[in-house]
């Protein structure tokens, strides 16, 4: 790994909330150019999902739980075997996320282990917070488009009770 890279895989963070980031769904991508096209029909995307505030009681610790891959390695291991292919190519993430989600799935479980009870929100994004802006103000710039490190997040915190439930 990389000097540039955090060695370790969890940190307390203060979730930064805006629902517009919610909208980031809708952005058009390659093959896509109405966005993702789980949005408005799978459960826990927008516009359905909850706010983050609604999920996760903010007011106690809040922890990032992420994977560092190395994507820049990656494209060069890739580069070697198939010259011909594009830069897009290279960076496909239908080569890299299955590993690079099996290594984060790992950190949680290790995570949950050392800290039992605790709630797991697997796409912070739909819920409205801006990891960008989150992962920065705990001293982590994340790449955008990621280019050399490539970062998987999750957020885990206590389950805000409901009042039926107190």
């Amino acid at each position: 790994m990389r000097d540039c890279c955090v060695q370790k895989d969890s940190l307390m963070v203060q979730p930064v909330v805006d629902k517009i980031t919610r909208g980031l769904c809708c952005r058009s991508y390659p093959g896509h150019p109405k966005g993702c096209p789980n949005y408005k029909k799978k459960e826990g995307c927008p516009p359905s999902a909850p706010m983050i505030n609604e999920t996760l009681d903010l007011s106690k610790p809040v922890y990032a739980v992420f994977n560092v891959f190395d994507l820049a390695e990656h494209v060069a291991r890739m580069k070697e075997k198939h010259p011909q292919w594009s830069d897009r190519q290279l960076k496909c993430c239908l080569y890299w996320q299955p590993r690079a989600r099996k290594q984060l799935r790992e950190r949680i479980m290790r995570f949950l282990y050392e800290h039992p009870g605790k709630t797991v929100v697997k796409c912070p994004e739909a819920q409205g917070v801006n990891l960008t802006e989150t992962m920065k103000n705990a001293g982590v710039e994340l790449e955008w488009p990621p280019e050399n490190i490539a970062y998987q997040i999750v957020l885990v915190g206590t389950r805000l009770r409901k009042e039926t439930e107190a």
